[in-house]
Protein backbone atom coordinates (compact mmCIF):
# COMPACT_ATOMS: atom_id res chain seq x y z
CA UNK A 1 0.00 0.00 0.00
CA UNK A 2 1.38 3.25 -0.97
CA UNK A 3 2.17 6.10 1.84
CA UNK A 4 -0.47 8.41 0.74
CA UNK A 5 -2.78 5.31 1.14
CA UNK A 6 -1.88 4.92 4.45
CA UNK A 7 -2.16 8.68 5.81
CA UNK A 8 -5.65 8.96 4.43
CA UNK A 9 -6.91 5.95 6.24
CA UNK A 10 -5.43 7.31 8.98
CA UNK A 11 -6.84 10.64 8.95
CA UNK A 12 -10.67 9.29 8.04
CA UNK A 13 -9.84 6.65 11.14
CA UNK A 14 -9.24 9.40 12.96
CA UNK A 15 -12.54 11.63 12.27
CA UNK A 16 -14.52 8.31 12.79
CA UNK A 17 -13.32 7.66 16.36
CA UNK A 18 -14.69 9.25 19.31
CA UNK A 19 -12.48 12.02 21.31
CA UNK A 20 -9.80 10.46 23.75
CA UNK A 21 -9.21 10.42 27.54
CA UNK A 22 -6.78 13.36 27.19
CA UNK A 23 -9.72 16.00 25.37
CA UNK A 24 -12.19 15.34 27.84
CA UNK A 25 -11.89 16.60 31.72
CA UNK A 26 -14.04 16.93 34.59
CA UNK A 27 -13.17 20.16 36.77
CA UNK A 28 -15.03 20.75 40.08
CA UNK A 29 -15.51 24.02 42.23
CA UNK A 30 -16.79 25.31 44.98
CA UNK A 31 -18.05 28.70 45.15
CA UNK A 32 -18.72 30.25 48.45
CA UNK A 33 -20.73 33.24 49.96
CA UNK A 34 -20.61 35.15 53.35
CA UNK A 35 -22.82 37.98 53.78
CA UNK A 36 -24.66 40.27 56.04
CA UNK A 37 -21.07 39.69 58.12
CA UNK A 38 -21.71 42.93 59.76
CA UNK A 39 -18.49 43.34 61.54
CA UNK A 40 -18.81 39.56 62.79
CA UNK A 41 -14.82 38.99 62.20
CA UNK A 42 -13.67 37.29 65.21
CA UNK A 43 -15.71 34.83 67.72
CA UNK A 44 -16.57 37.47 70.09
CA UNK A 45 -19.12 40.12 70.17
CA UNK A 46 -17.77 43.38 70.90
CA UNK A 47 -20.65 44.52 71.79
CA UNK A 48 -21.90 42.14 74.57
CA UNK A 49 -18.89 41.22 75.75
CA UNK A 50 -19.19 37.45 75.06
CA UNK A 51 -18.26 34.75 72.89
CA UNK A 52 -20.03 34.81 69.39
CA UNK A 53 -21.39 31.75 67.36
CA UNK A 54 -20.12 32.66 64.34
CA UNK A 55 -17.45 34.99 62.53
CA UNK A 56 -15.50 35.35 59.75
CA UNK A 57 -12.35 33.37 62.13
CA UNK A 58 -14.46 30.13 61.57
CA UNK A 59 -15.41 30.80 58.17
CA UNK A 60 -11.09 30.82 57.86
CA UNK A 61 -11.01 27.15 58.96
CA UNK A 62 -13.58 25.99 56.49
CA UNK A 63 -12.46 27.71 53.84
CA UNK A 64 -8.51 26.77 54.35
CA UNK A 65 -9.53 23.18 54.78
CA UNK A 66 -11.96 23.43 51.29
CA UNK A 67 -8.78 25.20 49.74
CA UNK A 68 -6.70 21.58 50.80
CA UNK A 69 -8.99 19.60 49.15
CA UNK A 70 -9.82 21.90 46.15
CA UNK A 71 -7.22 23.63 45.81
CA UNK A 72 -7.51 26.96 43.58
CA UNK A 73 -10.61 26.22 42.50
CA UNK A 74 -12.38 27.30 45.50
CA UNK A 75 -13.84 30.90 45.00
CA UNK A 76 -14.46 33.22 48.04
CA UNK A 77 -17.03 35.97 47.41
CA UNK A 78 -18.70 38.88 50.17
CA UNK A 79 -21.96 40.33 49.10
CA UNK A 80 -22.07 43.38 51.18
CA UNK A 81 -22.74 44.46 54.68
CA UNK A 82 -19.69 43.97 56.44
CA UNK A 83 -18.76 47.52 57.32
CA UNK A 84 -21.22 48.34 59.65
CA UNK A 85 -22.49 46.28 63.06
CA UNK A 86 -19.67 46.07 65.61
CA UNK A 87 -17.44 48.59 67.31
CA UNK A 88 -14.49 47.14 65.03
CA UNK A 89 -15.99 48.55 61.93
CA UNK A 90 -16.94 51.66 63.98
CA UNK A 91 -13.27 52.26 64.82
CA UNK A 92 -11.61 51.93 61.82
CA UNK A 93 -14.17 53.47 59.96
CA UNK A 94 -14.52 56.60 62.18
CA UNK A 95 -12.22 56.77 65.02
CA UNK A 96 -9.12 55.18 63.38
CA UNK A 97 -9.45 57.09 60.09
CA UNK A 98 -5.50 56.97 59.57
CA UNK A 99 -5.16 53.29 59.44
CA UNK A 100 -6.08 50.71 56.85
CA UNK A 101 -9.60 49.57 57.04
CA UNK A 102 -9.71 46.43 59.52
CA UNK A 103 -12.43 44.80 56.80
CA UNK A 104 -10.20 44.98 53.61
CA UNK A 105 -7.26 43.80 55.37
CA UNK A 106 -9.56 40.75 56.59
CA UNK A 107 -10.59 40.11 52.93
CA UNK A 108 -7.31 40.48 51.85
CA UNK A 109 -5.98 37.89 54.26
CA UNK A 110 -9.06 35.30 53.95
CA UNK A 111 -8.21 35.79 49.59
CA UNK A 112 -11.16 36.66 48.89
CA UNK A 113 -12.16 36.90 45.08
CA UNK A 114 -14.41 39.55 44.94
CA UNK A 115 -16.99 41.59 47.05
CA UNK A 116 -20.61 43.92 46.35
CA UNK A 117 -21.96 46.93 48.32
CA UNK A 118 -24.83 46.55 50.57
CA UNK A 119 -27.01 49.18 51.80
CA UNK A 120 -24.82 49.40 55.52
CA UNK A 121 -21.79 49.68 53.57
CA UNK A 122 -23.25 52.79 51.38
CA UNK A 123 -24.60 54.49 54.96
CA UNK A 124 -20.92 54.87 55.74
CA UNK A 125 -20.42 57.31 52.86
CA UNK A 126 -17.92 58.04 50.26
CA UNK A 127 -15.16 58.39 52.46
CA UNK A 128 -15.06 55.26 54.20
CA UNK A 129 -16.23 53.04 50.85
CA UNK A 130 -14.12 54.79 48.85
CA UNK A 131 -11.37 54.38 50.78
CA UNK A 132 -12.24 50.19 51.82
CA UNK A 133 -12.51 49.50 47.50
CA UNK A 134 -8.85 51.20 47.11
CA UNK A 135 -7.41 49.01 49.80
CA UNK A 136 -8.93 45.88 48.58
CA UNK A 137 -7.19 42.62 46.11
CA UNK A 138 -10.13 42.11 45.42
CA UNK A 139 -12.89 43.88 43.20
CA UNK A 140 -16.15 45.29 44.24
CA UNK A 141 -18.74 44.54 42.23
CA UNK A 142 -22.07 46.90 41.30
CA UNK A 143 -23.53 46.20 38.16
CA UNK A 144 -26.43 48.38 38.59
CA UNK A 145 -24.64 51.58 40.82
CA UNK A 146 -24.16 54.21 38.28
CA UNK A 147 -21.90 57.09 38.21
CA UNK A 148 -24.33 59.67 37.32
CA UNK A 149 -21.57 61.70 35.50
CA UNK A 150 -20.48 58.99 33.55
CA UNK A 151 -23.22 57.07 32.90
CA UNK A 152 -21.30 53.76 33.93
CA UNK A 153 -21.45 51.51 37.23
CA UNK A 154 -18.94 53.62 39.46
CA UNK A 155 -17.48 50.31 40.46
CA UNK A 156 -16.64 47.45 38.17
CA UNK A 157 -20.16 45.85 37.11
CA UNK A 158 -18.51 42.34 37.15
CA UNK A 159 -14.97 40.03 37.32
CA UNK A 160 -14.10 37.07 35.39
CA UNK A 161 -12.28 34.17 37.23
CA UNK A 162 -10.63 31.58 35.58
CA UNK A 163 -10.31 28.19 37.37
CA UNK A 164 -8.68 24.99 35.19
CA UNK A 165 -9.96 26.48 32.01
CA UNK A 166 -13.29 26.97 33.26
CA UNK A 167 -14.14 30.67 33.24
CA UNK A 168 -16.53 32.14 35.76
CA UNK A 169 -18.50 35.60 35.73
CA UNK A 170 -19.54 37.21 38.64
CA UNK A 171 -22.20 40.01 38.18
CA UNK A 172 -22.44 41.78 41.47
CA UNK A 173 -25.87 44.08 42.21
CA UNK A 174 -27.15 46.14 45.32
CA UNK A 175 -30.84 46.92 46.15
CA UNK A 176 -31.69 50.11 44.70
CA UNK A 177 -33.76 51.18 47.55
CA UNK A 178 -31.05 53.52 48.92
CA UNK A 179 -32.05 56.79 48.42
CA UNK A 180 -35.45 55.30 50.62
CA UNK A 181 -32.98 54.76 53.92
CA UNK A 182 -30.09 57.11 52.89
CA UNK A 183 -29.50 61.03 52.53
CA UNK A 184 -27.98 61.86 49.16
CA UNK A 185 -24.74 63.01 50.67
CA UNK A 186 -23.71 59.69 51.34
CA UNK A 187 -24.33 58.36 47.86
CA UNK A 188 -23.80 61.68 46.27
CA UNK A 189 -23.20 61.23 42.32
CA UNK A 190 -24.93 57.91 42.35
CA UNK A 191 -27.68 55.82 41.29
CA UNK A 192 -29.13 52.62 41.58
CA UNK A 193 -30.99 51.10 38.64
CA UNK A 194 -33.60 48.18 39.10
CA UNK A 195 -31.78 44.42 39.50
CA UNK A 196 -33.85 42.68 37.06
CA UNK A 197 -33.50 45.18 34.70
CA UNK A 198 -29.75 45.37 35.06
CA UNK A 199 -29.13 41.79 35.12
CA UNK A 200 -30.73 41.65 31.50
CA UNK A 201 -28.41 44.15 29.97
CA UNK A 202 -25.44 42.15 31.77
CA UNK A 203 -26.00 39.03 30.45
CA UNK A 204 -26.49 40.06 27.37
CA UNK A 205 -23.18 42.22 27.28
CA UNK A 206 -21.65 38.72 28.72
CA UNK A 207 -23.03 36.26 26.65
CA UNK A 208 -21.35 38.54 23.67
CA UNK A 209 -18.39 39.61 24.61
CA UNK A 210 -17.09 36.84 27.57
CA UNK A 211 -18.78 34.02 26.82
CA UNK A 212 -18.68 32.23 30.58
CA UNK A 213 -18.63 29.02 31.35
CA UNK A 214 -20.53 29.58 34.64
CA UNK A 215 -22.48 32.83 35.80
CA UNK A 216 -22.59 33.76 39.28
CA UNK A 217 -24.67 36.62 40.44
CA UNK A 218 -23.97 38.46 43.63
CA UNK A 219 -27.12 40.41 44.97
CA UNK A 220 -26.82 42.29 48.06
CA UNK A 221 -31.23 41.89 48.06
CA UNK A 222 -33.47 39.87 49.93
CA UNK A 223 -35.91 36.98 48.61
CA UNK A 224 -38.84 38.89 48.08
CA UNK A 225 -41.15 41.22 49.67
CA UNK A 226 -39.59 44.74 51.12
CA UNK A 227 -40.63 48.25 49.82
CA UNK A 228 -42.10 48.20 46.08
CA UNK A 229 -43.33 51.23 44.41
CA UNK A 230 -43.23 52.97 40.92
CA UNK A 231 -39.25 53.78 41.19
CA UNK A 232 -37.80 50.78 42.66
CA UNK A 233 -38.56 46.97 44.16
CA UNK A 234 -36.50 46.11 47.18
CA UNK A 235 -35.74 42.22 47.25
CA UNK A 236 -35.70 41.01 42.90
CA UNK A 237 -33.87 37.66 44.02
CA UNK A 238 -36.40 35.60 43.50
CA UNK A 239 -37.84 37.72 40.18
CA UNK A 240 -34.51 37.69 38.91
CA UNK A 241 -33.85 33.86 38.96
CA UNK A 242 -37.03 33.29 37.52
CA UNK A 243 -37.33 35.93 34.71
CA UNK A 244 -33.66 36.46 33.77
CA UNK A 245 -32.18 33.48 32.19
CA UNK A 246 -28.35 33.10 32.15
CA UNK A 247 -27.64 32.60 36.10
CA UNK A 248 -26.17 29.34 36.88
CA UNK A 249 -26.42 30.52 40.54
CA UNK A 250 -27.71 33.47 42.39
CA UNK A 251 -25.91 34.51 46.02
CA UNK A 252 -27.65 37.09 48.12
CA UNK A 253 -28.86 38.57 51.19
CA UNK A 254 -30.08 41.46 52.81
CA UNK A 255 -32.63 39.78 54.22
CA UNK A 256 -30.83 37.92 57.40
CA UNK A 257 -32.98 34.91 56.71
CA UNK A 258 -31.11 31.29 55.79
CA UNK A 259 -32.68 30.23 52.50
CA UNK A 260 -31.87 27.31 49.72
CA UNK A 261 -34.08 27.71 46.72
CA UNK A 262 -33.90 25.48 43.43
CA UNK A 263 -35.37 28.09 40.76
CA UNK A 264 -36.53 27.06 36.99
CA UNK A 265 -36.71 30.11 35.24
CA UNK A 266 -38.27 30.96 31.98
CA UNK A 267 -36.39 28.97 29.54
CA UNK A 268 -36.16 26.20 31.93
CA UNK A 269 -33.40 25.95 33.28
CA UNK A 270 -32.32 25.47 37.24
CA UNK A 271 -31.13 28.14 39.15
CA UNK A 272 -29.23 27.80 42.25
CA UNK A 273 -30.41 29.89 44.93
CA UNK A 274 -28.59 30.46 48.49
CA UNK A 275 -28.71 32.97 51.26
CA UNK A 276 -26.61 32.48 54.23
CA UNK A 277 -28.01 34.87 56.71
CA UNK A 278 -26.22 37.38 58.76
CA UNK A 279 -23.33 37.45 61.51
CA UNK A 280 -20.91 34.97 59.74
CA UNK A 281 -23.30 31.91 61.25
CA UNK A 282 -23.37 30.07 58.24
CA UNK A 283 -21.78 29.87 54.70
CA UNK A 284 -23.37 29.42 51.12
CA UNK A 285 -21.78 26.57 49.84
CA UNK A 286 -22.38 25.66 45.73
CA UNK A 287 -20.35 22.98 44.39
CA UNK A 288 -19.87 22.87 40.19
CA UNK A 289 -18.93 20.40 38.30
CA UNK A 290 -18.45 20.96 34.98
CA UNK A 291 -16.95 17.77 32.45
CA UNK A 292 -15.19 19.81 29.93
CA UNK A 293 -14.84 17.95 26.20
CA UNK A 294 -12.93 20.27 23.55
CA UNK A 295 -12.18 22.87 25.57
CA UNK A 296 -16.05 23.08 25.81
CA UNK A 297 -18.65 22.52 28.39
CA UNK A 298 -20.62 19.34 27.72
CA UNK A 299 -22.03 18.73 31.08
CA UNK A 300 -22.64 21.01 34.07
CA UNK A 301 -24.00 19.86 37.68
CA UNK A 302 -24.39 22.43 40.18
CA UNK A 303 -25.60 21.74 43.94
CA UNK A 304 -24.96 23.76 47.38
CA UNK A 305 -26.38 23.94 50.78
CA UNK A 306 -26.51 26.74 53.68
CA UNK A 307 -24.20 25.31 55.87
CA UNK A 308 -23.81 26.21 59.41
CA UNK A 309 -20.21 27.09 60.51
CA UNK A 310 -20.34 27.76 64.13
CA UNK A 311 -19.11 24.53 65.13
CA UNK A 312 -15.69 24.97 62.98
CA UNK A 313 -12.54 25.63 64.83
CA UNK A 314 -11.55 29.12 64.87
CA UNK A 315 -8.38 29.77 63.14
CA UNK A 316 -5.77 30.72 65.31
CA UNK A 317 -3.20 31.38 62.67
CA UNK A 318 -6.07 34.57 61.29
CA UNK A 319 -6.26 35.26 64.92
CA UNK A 320 -3.04 36.06 65.68
CA UNK A 321 -2.46 38.09 62.63
CA UNK A 322 -4.88 40.46 64.20
CA UNK A 323 -4.42 40.32 67.57
CA UNK A 324 -3.04 44.04 67.73
CA UNK A 325 -6.67 45.17 66.00
CA UNK A 326 -8.34 43.25 68.27
CA UNK A 327 -5.96 44.99 71.66
CA UNK A 328 -6.63 48.39 69.76
CA UNK A 329 -10.70 47.43 69.50
CA UNK A 330 -10.88 46.83 72.87
CA UNK A 331 -9.25 49.56 74.54
CA UNK A 332 -12.20 51.39 72.36
CA UNK A 333 -14.93 50.04 73.76
CA UNK A 334 -13.49 49.68 77.08
CA UNK A 335 -13.64 53.22 77.88
CA UNK A 336 -16.02 54.23 80.35
CA UNK A 337 -18.84 56.93 79.54
CA UNK A 338 -21.16 56.98 82.85
CA UNK A 339 -23.10 55.43 85.19
CA UNK A 340 -26.41 53.75 85.12
CA UNK A 341 -28.68 53.52 88.02
CA UNK A 342 -30.77 50.50 86.94
CA UNK A 343 -30.79 47.54 84.09
CA UNK A 344 -32.99 48.42 81.02
CA UNK A 345 -34.25 45.74 78.88
CA UNK A 346 -34.66 46.12 74.39
CA UNK A 347 -37.51 43.47 75.15
CA UNK A 348 -39.99 45.77 77.34
CA UNK A 349 -40.14 48.22 74.23
CA UNK A 350 -42.55 45.70 72.19
CA UNK A 351 -44.95 45.80 75.04
CA UNK A 352 -45.92 49.38 76.35
CA UNK A 353 -43.37 52.11 78.05
CA UNK A 354 -39.51 51.29 78.46
CA UNK A 355 -36.96 52.47 80.22
CA UNK A 356 -34.77 51.12 77.34
CA UNK A 357 -36.73 53.44 74.81
CA UNK A 358 -37.55 56.05 76.65
CA UNK A 359 -33.69 56.85 77.30
CA UNK A 360 -32.88 57.26 74.06
CA UNK A 361 -36.49 59.27 73.41
CA UNK A 362 -35.18 61.49 76.08
CA UNK A 363 -31.74 62.33 75.31
CA UNK A 364 -32.92 62.96 71.70
CA UNK A 365 -35.86 65.49 73.23
CA UNK A 366 -32.87 66.83 75.32
CA UNK A 367 -30.15 67.49 72.99
CA UNK A 368 -32.42 69.21 70.34
CA UNK A 369 -35.25 70.59 72.27
CA UNK A 370 -37.79 69.51 69.41
CA UNK A 371 -41.40 68.74 70.89
CA UNK A 372 -41.65 65.22 70.02
CA UNK A 373 -39.27 62.17 69.46
CA UNK A 374 -39.72 59.14 67.35
CA UNK A 375 -37.65 55.96 68.29
CA UNK A 376 -37.75 52.21 67.18
CA UNK A 377 -36.16 49.25 69.19
CA UNK A 378 -33.15 48.24 67.40
CA UNK A 379 -31.92 45.83 68.99
CA UNK A 380 -34.39 42.71 69.59
CA UNK A 381 -33.39 41.17 72.85
CA UNK A 382 -30.32 42.87 74.58
CA UNK A 383 -29.72 44.82 78.37
CA UNK A 384 -27.87 47.40 79.64
CA UNK A 385 -27.05 46.36 83.00
CA UNK A 386 -26.78 48.65 86.13
CA UNK A 387 -23.62 50.36 87.23
CA UNK A 388 -20.40 51.32 84.68
CA UNK A 389 -21.65 52.35 80.85
CA UNK A 390 -18.55 51.71 78.83
CA UNK A 391 -18.21 52.58 74.96
CA UNK A 392 -19.27 48.79 73.95
CA UNK A 393 -22.50 49.52 75.60
CA UNK A 394 -23.66 52.31 73.45
CA UNK A 395 -23.46 49.73 70.58
CA UNK A 396 -26.14 48.35 72.56
CA UNK A 397 -27.97 51.72 73.07
CA UNK A 398 -27.67 52.37 69.88
CA UNK A 399 -26.96 49.86 66.86
CA UNK A 400 -26.39 51.95 63.74
CA UNK A 401 -24.84 54.49 62.39
CA UNK A 402 -27.51 57.20 62.05
CA UNK A 403 -27.64 60.81 62.44
CA UNK A 404 -29.91 62.71 64.37
CA UNK A 405 -32.87 64.53 62.23
CA UNK A 406 -35.29 67.51 63.36
CA UNK A 407 -37.77 67.74 60.87
CA UNK A 408 -41.54 69.88 60.67
CA UNK A 409 -44.57 68.06 61.10
CA UNK A 410 -47.74 68.43 61.84
CA UNK A 411 -50.08 66.94 64.39
CA UNK A 412 -52.39 65.34 61.76
CA UNK A 413 -49.00 64.01 60.29
CA UNK A 414 -47.90 63.19 63.68
CA UNK A 415 -50.70 60.97 64.41
CA UNK A 416 -51.32 59.41 61.27
CA UNK A 417 -47.17 58.35 61.05
CA UNK A 418 -47.99 56.55 64.46
CA UNK A 419 -51.02 54.60 63.13
CA UNK A 420 -48.61 52.95 60.62
CA UNK A 421 -46.06 52.20 63.39
CA UNK A 422 -48.95 50.57 65.15
CA UNK A 423 -50.54 48.65 62.11
CA UNK A 424 -47.07 46.86 61.73
CA UNK A 425 -46.88 46.75 65.32
CA UNK A 426 -49.97 45.45 66.73
CA UNK A 427 -52.85 43.33 65.66
CA UNK A 428 -56.62 44.20 65.49
CA UNK A 429 -57.88 42.00 68.70
CA UNK A 430 -61.54 41.04 67.81
CA UNK A 431 -61.71 38.63 71.15
CA UNK A 432 -59.76 38.99 74.51
CA UNK A 433 -57.86 35.71 73.58
CA UNK A 434 -56.14 37.18 70.12
CA UNK A 435 -52.59 37.82 70.01
CA UNK A 436 -52.16 41.29 70.88
CA UNK A 437 -48.76 41.46 68.63
CA UNK A 438 -48.70 40.97 65.10
CA UNK A 439 -47.28 37.43 64.61
CA UNK A 440 -46.17 35.45 62.03
CA UNK A 441 -44.55 32.24 63.29
CA UNK A 442 -43.03 31.60 59.91
CA UNK A 443 -40.52 34.80 60.83
CA UNK A 444 -38.86 33.50 63.84
CA UNK A 445 -35.87 32.47 62.53
CA UNK A 446 -35.74 35.73 60.69
CA UNK A 447 -33.41 37.93 62.13
CA UNK A 448 -34.87 41.23 61.14
CA UNK A 449 -38.99 39.99 61.97
CA UNK A 450 -37.72 37.73 65.04
CA UNK A 451 -41.28 36.35 64.43
CA UNK A 452 -43.40 39.12 64.31
CA UNK A 453 -45.16 40.04 60.44
CA UNK A 454 -43.11 42.77 60.29
CA UNK A 455 -39.79 44.74 60.54
CA UNK A 456 -39.49 45.29 64.67
CA UNK A 457 -37.17 48.40 63.35
CA UNK A 458 -39.84 49.77 62.48
CA UNK A 459 -41.57 49.68 65.32
CA UNK A 460 -42.06 54.07 66.45
CA UNK A 461 -42.73 55.29 69.83
CA UNK A 462 -42.95 58.63 70.77
CA UNK A 463 -41.91 60.59 73.56
CA UNK A 464 -43.70 64.36 74.03
CA UNK A 465 -46.96 63.53 73.57
CA UNK A 466 -49.55 61.34 75.43
CA UNK A 467 -51.59 58.73 73.97
CA UNK A 468 -53.40 55.80 73.85
CA UNK A 469 -53.20 52.61 71.01
CA UNK A 470 -57.06 51.09 71.17
CA UNK A 471 -55.69 47.41 69.62
CA UNK A 472 -59.35 46.32 68.88
CA UNK A 473 -60.05 49.20 66.25
CA UNK A 474 -58.74 48.67 62.62
CA UNK A 475 -55.73 50.18 60.59
CA UNK A 476 -55.60 53.78 60.84
CA UNK A 477 -57.86 53.67 63.88
CA UNK A 478 -56.26 52.65 66.73
CA UNK A 479 -53.90 56.15 68.20
CA UNK A 480 -55.82 58.61 70.24
CA UNK A 481 -53.45 61.47 70.97
CA UNK A 482 -54.46 63.00 74.32
CA UNK A 483 -52.24 66.11 75.41
CA UNK A 484 -48.83 67.02 74.79
CA UNK A 485 -46.70 65.50 77.99
CA UNK A 486 -46.04 68.95 79.40
CA UNK A 487 -50.24 69.43 79.54
CA UNK A 488 -50.66 71.58 76.86
CA UNK A 489 -53.18 70.88 74.22
CA UNK A 490 -52.58 68.67 71.15
CA UNK A 491 -53.25 70.18 67.91
CA UNK A 492 -53.56 67.75 64.82
CA UNK A 493 -53.20 71.48 62.62
CA UNK A 494 -50.47 73.11 64.32
CA UNK A 495 -46.32 72.36 62.67
CA UNK A 496 -44.36 70.45 65.97
CA UNK A 497 -40.79 69.51 65.75
CA UNK A 498 -39.92 65.72 65.28
CA UNK A 499 -36.83 64.55 66.70
CA UNK A 500 -35.60 60.88 64.50
CA UNK A 501 -32.87 59.44 62.83
CA UNK A 502 -31.54 60.21 59.81
CA UNK A 503 -33.45 56.34 58.20
CA UNK A 504 -36.29 57.94 59.41
CA UNK A 505 -36.29 61.43 58.34
CA UNK A 506 -34.71 60.35 54.77
CA UNK A 507 -38.08 57.70 54.04
CA UNK A 508 -36.64 54.74 55.80
CA UNK A 509 -39.62 52.59 56.63
CA UNK A 510 -42.02 54.74 54.50
CA UNK A 511 -43.81 55.87 58.12
CA UNK A 512 -43.17 59.70 56.85
CA UNK A 513 -44.07 58.75 53.32
CA UNK A 514 -47.05 55.80 52.83
CA UNK A 515 -47.87 56.23 56.96
CA UNK A 516 -47.50 60.90 57.54
CA UNK A 517 -48.41 61.02 53.79
CA UNK A 518 -45.87 63.45 53.34
CA UNK A 519 -43.99 63.33 49.75
CA UNK A 520 -40.43 61.80 49.62
CA UNK A 521 -39.40 65.10 47.91
CA UNK A 522 -40.25 67.24 50.40
CA UNK A 523 -38.44 65.80 53.33
CA UNK A 524 -35.51 67.67 52.78
CA UNK A 525 -37.19 70.85 52.87
CA UNK A 526 -39.06 69.57 56.13
CA UNK A 527 -35.82 68.88 57.89
CA UNK A 528 -34.79 71.56 60.18
CA UNK A 529 -31.55 70.19 61.82
CA UNK A 530 -29.28 67.37 60.79
CA UNK A 531 -26.44 66.55 63.27
CA UNK A 532 -22.43 65.79 61.69
CA UNK A 533 -22.01 63.38 63.60
CA UNK A 534 -23.84 59.84 64.55
CA UNK A 535 -26.42 59.31 67.51
CA UNK A 536 -24.52 57.18 68.81
CA UNK A 537 -21.79 60.09 69.62
CA UNK A 538 -24.02 62.89 70.74
CA UNK A 539 -25.82 60.15 73.26
CA UNK A 540 -22.43 59.31 74.82
CA UNK A 541 -21.26 63.05 75.20
CA UNK A 542 -24.79 63.29 76.74
CA UNK A 543 -24.65 60.84 78.95
CA UNK A 544 -20.45 61.70 80.09
CA UNK A 545 -22.50 65.17 80.82
CA UNK A 546 -24.91 63.55 83.30
CA UNK A 547 -22.80 61.33 84.76
CA UNK A 548 -25.61 59.32 86.41
CA UNK A 549 -28.74 58.24 84.19
CA UNK A 550 -31.61 57.11 85.64
CA UNK A 551 -34.00 55.33 83.20
CA UNK A 552 -37.17 55.06 84.01
CA UNK A 553 -40.33 54.50 81.80
CA UNK A 554 -42.08 57.53 80.89
CA UNK A 555 -45.49 55.94 81.04
CA UNK A 556 -46.97 58.47 78.48
CA UNK A 557 -48.40 56.19 76.15
CA UNK A 558 -50.78 52.75 76.87
CA UNK A 559 -52.54 49.32 75.34
CA UNK A 560 -56.50 49.97 75.77
CA UNK A 561 -58.71 48.54 76.57
CA UNK A 562 -56.47 47.02 79.65
CA UNK A 563 -58.49 44.14 80.26
CA UNK A 564 -58.02 42.70 77.18
CA UNK A 565 -54.17 44.31 76.55
CA UNK A 566 -52.71 43.31 80.05
CA UNK A 567 -53.57 39.50 80.09
CA UNK A 568 -52.67 39.33 75.94
CA UNK A 569 -49.56 41.13 77.20
CA UNK A 570 -48.37 38.60 79.26
CA UNK A 571 -49.22 35.71 76.63
CA UNK A 572 -47.29 37.12 73.96
CA UNK A 573 -44.04 38.12 75.58
CA UNK A 574 -43.66 34.55 76.88
CA UNK A 575 -44.17 33.63 73.30
CA UNK A 576 -42.05 35.84 72.02
CA UNK A 577 -39.11 35.06 74.25
CA UNK A 578 -40.29 31.82 75.24
CA UNK A 579 -40.42 32.60 79.01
Amino acid sequence: MKISTLITAAIALAATCPATAQETKTVKLRILETSDVHGSFFPYDFIERRDAKGSLARVSSYVNRLRQEYGDNVILLDNGDILQGQPTCYYYNYVATDKRNIVSDILNYMRYDAATFGNHDVETGHSVYDKWIGEMNAPVLGANIIDTATGKPYVKPYTIIERDGVKIAVIGMLTPAIPSWLGEKLWKGLRFDGIEKSAKEWIARLRETERPDVVVGLFHSGWNGGIENADYTEDETENTAKNVDGFDILFFGHDHHARKAVVKNAAGREVLCLDPSCNAVNIADAEVEITLRDGKVAEKKITGEVRDICNEPVDSAYMAHFAKEIDEIKGFINAPIGELADTIYTRDSFFGNSAFTDLIHNLQLAITNADVSFNAPLQFNTKLNKGKILMSDMFKLYKFENNICVLRMTGEEIKNYLEMSYALWTNQMKSPDDHIMLIDERNTGDMQKFGFKNFTFNFDSAAGIDYEVDVTKPEGKKVKILRMSDGKRFNAKKWYRVVMNSYRANGGGELLTRGAGIAKEELPGRTEYESKLDMRHYLAEKIKSEGTIYAKPNKNWRFVPEKWTNPALERDRKLIFKR
